[in-house]
C-alpha cells in the first residue's frame, strides 16, 4: 500500500500490521550466589525501552535457593515486526519483601530485541552487570513462543429430505452455527448461504478458525439450526442440533457423517416423528493458517540487499543541495532510508551480511557505466557486515565513483531473483529476499522494470522502493500494485503486489521509526502469501 496520498505519512491500516502476542519463558543458568549462608533467591525482571527510557512491564516469580531457575511465569508481549522492540531481562536476588529494585542484589542483565529472540526462537547470552563485564559465569535463556491457536476448519455441509416450509414450492434452507458464549447464550458464529427451492441442499465449502467456532476445544457442544430463508426477515425454523469438532471430523471424504435434524415442538407433539431431515458432514478438515511469526519461529531468514541510485541527478555530493552530500550530522535521505529498514530486518538474517549495490555511476578505472555494482568495490564479495558495514561502505565509495546514468532498475531486480530463484531449489520455507531501492527520480528502463517485477513476483522476494528528494514519483506507484494488477510489456499479470513505494518527503519531519513502519507495513503478509501459495509451511511446523 503506498501512502503517497495523505498530507501526513498516517499509520497504515491496522489489519496490515503484524500484531500477535509472543510468550518468553526464561531460564537462568550459574547465577552468582549473593547470599551467605544459602543460594541466591534469582527473580527476572523484564524491561522495554520506551521514549529512551527502561519501562518495567513485568517480573517472574521468585525461585527459593536456585542458581539455575526455570521461571514457570512467563512474560507475554504483543510483536510488532516493523518496530525495533527493545528488551532487558535484569536479574535479582531477592532479599527483602520489598517491590522496590533497589532493595534487592543484582545478579545480571542482558538486552537486546525481541526480533532478534523470535529469529532464534532460543537464545542462551552472558548476564553482564552494570559495567559491562559478565556477571560471573551466569547465563540467561529465553525461548519464544506464538500465542496463538492457527488452526482453521473447513466444512462441506449438506441437507436431505429437509422439511418443505413454503406452501408453493420447496424450503430455501441455510444453516446457523452457534457455540455457547460466556454468559451461557449460544453465539452465533457462521452462517451459510440460502439455496433456492430445494430440500436436499448443498452449501459451499466454509472455513472459520477453529477459536471461532469452539475456542480450540474440539469436544466443546456446537449447535447447527436449519431455516427456511423469508425475504421479510421471518425465517421458518426447521430443526436443530447439536455437536462437537471432535465428532464433525469422523466425516471423511468416502463416508460423510449423518446426523438428525429435530424440531423440538413436532418431537413432543408427534409420536411418529422420526426427524426433520438430515443434514450431512460431507467432509471435515482442520489445518493451519500458518501467520508471519509461525515461518520466523520455524527459521525462515530474511536476506537484506540494498541498491542505491547513483545517477546525476542527484548532484554534486560535495555541495550542500546533492542527495547524496552528507550533512555535518553524518546524515542524507539515502543513509536515513537505509537505517530506518535495515535496521529491523538485521534481527532476522542470522550472519547479518547484506549485499549492497550501486546503479547509474561511472566506475574506475576505466570509468564504464554500471547498473549493478558492488558498493565496496569487491563483485565476488559485495557483502557488508550489518547497516553499520553498509554505511561504512556508502560513505567510502562516494568520492571513487561519478555520478552518471540513465536510472536503470531492472539489473538489481533481476541480481537478487537469480539468488530467491536459487532458494525455491530447496522447496523449504527457509530464505525470503527482500530489496530495497532508493532512488531520487524516474525510472528509465520502465518496460524492463516491469517485466522484472512480473518475474520476480513469483519468487520469495519483495520489493521497496524509497523515493528520496523532490521529483515526480507517478512510475513508482504503478509499480506499486495496489490499485491495480501490474502487467509485464508482454501482458503478463504478476502473480502478487510484491512492491512497496514511499516517498521520503513525507516522512521528513516524523520520527523515523515512522517510515520502517509505512515501509514494513505490508512485507509480513507478502512473505505469509508466497509461502501459502506454494503450499510451504514453516519449517518446523506440527501437524494440525
Amino acid at each position: 500500500m503506498a501512502y503517497t496520498m495523505a498530507p501526513a505519512p498516517a499509520a497504515p491500516g491496522g489489519s496490515h500490521y503484524c500484531v500477535c502476542k509472543v510468550e518468553l519463558s526464561v531460564c537462568g543458568q550459574n547465577l552468582l550466589d549473593r547470599d551467605v549462608t544459602s543460594k541466591s533467591d534469582p527473580f527476572c525482571v523484564l524491561f522495554m525501552e520506551v521514549n529512551g527510557k527502561w519501562v518495567e512491564l513485568d517480573r517472574t516469580e521468585t525461585a527459593v535457593n536456585n542458581l539455575n531457575p526455570a521461571f514457570a511465569k512467563k512474560f507475554i508481549i504483543d510483536y510488532h515486526f516493523e518496530e525495533v522492540q527493545k528488551l532487558k531481562f535484569a536479574l535479582f536476588d531477592q532479599d527483602k519483601s520489598s517491590t522496590q529494585l533497589y532493595e534487592h542484589d543484582f545478579l545480571g542483565e542482558f538486552s537486546c530485541t525481541l526480533g532478534t529472540i523470535v529469529s532464534s526462537k532460543k537464545i542462551t547470552r552472558t548476564l553482564l552487570l552494570g559495567n559491562g563485564k559478565p556477571a560471573g559465569k551466569g547465563m540467561i535463556t529465553i525461548a519464544a513462543q506464538e500465542l496463538s491457536d492457527n488452526r482453521v476448519i473447513t466444512l462441506s455441509m449438506a441437507g436431505r429430505k429437509l422439511d418443505k416450509k413454503d406452501l408453493f414450492g420447496k424450503s430455501d434452507p441455510f444453516l446457523e452455527f452457534y457455540k455457547p458464549g460466556d454468559d451461557g447464550k449460544w453465539m452465533l458464529v457462521h452462517r451459510t448461504e440460502v439455496i433456492k427451492y430445494t430440500l436436499d441442499p448443498v452449501w459451499k465449502p466454509f472455513t472459520v478458525p477453529l477459536v471461532s467456532l469452539c475456542d480450540g476445544d474440539m469436544e466443546k457442544l456446537i449447535k447447527v439450526v436449519c431455516y427456511d430463508y423469508d425475504s421479510d426477515g421471518g425465517h421458518d425454523f426447521i430443526g436443530e442440533l447439536q455437536t462437537s469438532v471432535a465428532r464433525l471430523c469422523e466425516a471423511q471424504d468416502a463416508s460423510p457423517l449423518e446426523l438428525e435434524c429435530i424440531n423440538p415442538k413436532k418431537q413432543k407433539k408427534k409420536k411418529n416423528y422420526k426427524n426433520s431431515g438430515i443434514i450431512i458432514v460431507k467432509s471435515c478438515k482442520i489445518t493451519r493458517d500458518f501467520s508471519f511469526l509461525d515461518y520466523i519461529l520455524g527459521g525462515c531468514q530474511l536476506m537484506f540487499t540494498v541498491g542505491i541510485d547513483f545517477t546525476a541527478s542527484n548532484g554534486n555530493p560535495q555541495e550542500p543541495s546533492s542527495l547524496h552530500y552528507i550533512n555535518p550530522l553524518g546524515t542524507n535521505e539515502y543513509l536515513s532510508a537505509i537505517w530506518a529498514v535495515g535496521q529491523i530486518i538485521q534481527d532476522y538474517d542470522s550472519d547479518k551480511m547484506f549485499p549492497a549495490l550501486g546503479f547509474g555511476a561511472q566506475l574506475p578505472p576505466d570509468w564504464k557505466v554500471s547498473h549493478e555494482f558492488a558498493i565496496n568495490f569487491n563483485p565476488r564479495n559485495p557483502f557488508c557486515s550489518g547497516v553499520e558495514g553498509i554505511v561504512q561502505a556508502y560513505s567510502a565509495c562516494l568520492p571513487h565513483i561519478r555520478f552518471y546514468g540513465p536510472t536503470n532498475f531492472s539489473p538489481i531486480i533481476n541480481h537478487v531473483a537469480r539468488f530467491a530463484a536459487q532458494a525455491t531449489q530447496q522447496e523449504t520455507a527457509s530464505q525470503y529476499f527482500i530489496l530495497l531501492i532508493i532512488t531520487d527520480g524516474v525510472i528509465s528502463d520502465m518496460d524492463e522494470t516491469r517485466h522484472a517485477v512480473v518475474q520476480a513476483s513469483k519468487l520469495p522476494m519483495s520489493i521497496i522502493i524509497v523515493g528520496v528528494g523532490n521529483a515526480d514519483f507517478a512510475a513508482m506507484e504503478f509499480l506499486d500494485g495496489d490499485s491495480r494488477v501490474l502487467h509485464s510489456y508482454t501482458g503478463e499479470e504478476a502473480v502478487r503486489d510484491i512492491v512497496q513505494f514511499v516517498p521520503f518527503r513525507n516522512f521528513r519531519n516524523v520520527p523515523k521509526e515512522t517510515l520502517a513502519k509505512a515501509v514494513l507495513a505490508e512485507l509480513p503478509q507478502q512473505v505469509v502469501q508466497y509461502f501459502k501459495h506454494q503450499n510451504l509451511p514453516p519449517i518446523n511446523s506440527e501437524p494440525a
